[in-house]
């Protein structure tokens, strides 16, 4: 089981999306925990000045950014649309 850690800029981000999308982000937080279903949620490392980070689709359009902070731990960094790529 992967333990989340949440960056303050990633709550406020949370916080201003709407309560649908909120409960969506959460069921994707809890798949995220199990690193068997890392393939599932298609996640990925990312390119350019997000190299060092890594990113999964929560729907079509909002994204999830985070870092590996060990094997077992990660760090949510961002949630939204594609702007969060920036």
């Amino acid at each position: 089981m992967i333990k989340i850690a949440y960056k303050a800029t990633f709550i406020r981000q949370f916080n201003n999306l709407e309560e649908v999308l909120q409960n969506e982000v959460l069921e994707k937080i809890e798949l995220l925990k199990n690193p068997r279903s890392h393939r599932q949620l298609k996640v990925h490392k990312l390119h350019g000045p997000l190299q060092d980070r890594y990113g999964f689709s929560v729907n079509y359009k909002i994204r999830i950014v985070f870092n590996y902070v060990s094997k077992n731990e990660v760090v949510l960094l961002a949630v939204g649309d594609h702007e969060i790529y920036r």
